[in-house]
């Protein structure tokens, strides 16, 4: 069976947004959907999200498919990157994906803090294309938080594809995004259903 693994972003919830229809929308299509709610999501740290997202996933095969949402991506991306070399993935949708943010997202010295480490942790980008080459990213060209031109340009560098929305902010509830068709088609996609 095709397993998919949503990782919520920072301050999110398994509940939150679109996880919930997508997490649905997907079962109805045969796939087993898990949205474990990772630690501490008001001050994410990568020790704890990536040790939280092994343990749920367990095993991963070419089956295994992952979404990722804001910080979210980056879990995936650093997960991918801690895998055993002889590990192949089924591929990763990411969804408001970031390497940079803008100072509304870092409004303060704490917000900052956080991000840091997430931003500094360099990333091998031919270790992550190891595990797959089928990875989509999607992002919002109205995005307060994720300056789009500049991650979208390093997305480019292993995402096979990647989809622009029309304003939807960073996808979120607050941006009033419950439902993320572009998301599932994604996966969709990938998995080759």
């Amino acid at each position: 069976m095709k397993r998919v693994f949503i990782v919520h972003g920072w301050e999110g919830k398994p509940k939150h947004g679109w996880y919930p229809w997508l997490k649905k929308e997907l079962e109805k299509r045969g796939f087993e959907v898990f949205v474990p709610a990772m630690p501490n999501s008001d001050a994410p740290e990568m020790k704890s999200w990536l040790a939280t997202l092994k343990k749920a996933v367990g095993k991963p095969d070419e089956d295994t498919f992952f979404v990722g949402h804001s910080i979210g991506c980056l879990t995936i991306l650093h997960y991918f990157q801690s895998l055993s070399k002889d590990v192949k993935v089924g591929g990763a949708v990411f969804v408001a994906g970031w390497f940079s943010l803008t100072k509304e997202a870092l409004p303060d010295k704490e917000s900052e803090d956080i991000a840091k480490p997430w931003m500094e942790t360099p990333l091998d980008f031919a270790k992550v294309l190891e595990k797959t080459k089928n990875m989509i990213a999607i992002f919002s060209d109205n995005d307060p938080s994720v300056p789009m031109k500049e991650n979208e340009k390093i997305f480019r560098k292993f995402c096979k594809k990647i989809i622009i929305e029309k304003g939807k902010g960073h996808m979120i509830e607050l941006h009033g995004v419950f439902e993320l068709p572009s998301a599932l088609n994604a996966v969709l996609e990938l998995a080759k259903v």
